[in-house]
């Protein structure tokens, strides 16, 4: 009897899973991105010509896992009518997570105990400006202007945490220098699926903004 339960808990358990999913997917299959054109493609490894966009960016101290999930909720409650009007702004993707600046501007931001201070970005529809989207409620959140560029790209599945992030981020680096391409600034991680999708089925990308020749 113990081993019937056990096994039909793990059939609920899928097919809770299964739902949720393809819950999500549908949600996501709506989701404007952000618009570019694609450069050259290689398996998993893009060049793409980005036009300009607009994001709404929120720094987060901690790990690097926590700081995506802790960030998203920040930045979801704006979209969601946290802001001036309660306008609802339309969900896009991906959200994206780098390397954040220390900056008097935001508030005084320390590490310790190994933590990091991570910028998290929600992409905003093309449809707004600076100057036409509502103001944040939540004084954390600030708004940057991100220009057209050429970015490197390595598609990938799995987990939000060091060793998954970092391992793609090596493997990036190493496909950038075989080609011959010089990057600058920071890389991005970015995430097209919510936290709470099943980690083997997120779609994720590392992006690097590369000097064109």
């Amino acid at each position: 009897m113990r081993k019937f339960l056990s096994y039909t808990y793990k059939i609920i358990v899928a097919l809770t899973l299964m739902g949720a999913t393809f819950c999500t997917e549908s949600a996501m299959a709506d989701t404007e991105e952000p618009a570019f054109t694609l450069f050259s493609k290689e398996g998993d490894f893009e060049l793409r010509d980005y036009a300009p966009i607009v994001a709404a960016e929120v720094t987060v101290e901690g790990d690097r896992d926590g700081a995506v999930s802790s960030g998203f909720r920040i930045l979801a409650g704006y979209i969601f009518g946290g802001n001036a009007g309660s306008a609802k702004i339309a969900m896009t993707a991906p959200v994206t997570q780098s390397k954040g600046d220390t900056i008097a501007m935001t508030a005084p931001v320390t590490q310790s105990g190994g933590g990091g201070v991570w910028a998290i970005r929600f992409m905003m529809p093309k449809s707004y400006t600076i100057k036409t989207l509502p103001k944040p409620n939540d004084p954390r959140i600030r708004f940057v202007e991100i220009p057209a560029r050429r970015v490197a790209v390595l598609g990938f599945s799995g987990l939000w945490n060091d060793g998954n992030l970092n391992a793609h981020r090596e493997e990036l680096v190493a496909l950038l220098k075989a080609k011959g391409l010089k990057s600058h600034g920071e890389p991005n991680f970015a995430f097209y699926d919510p936290p709470w999708k099943p980690f083997f089925w997120r779609r994720n990308e590392i992006m690097w903004d590369v000097a064109r020749p």
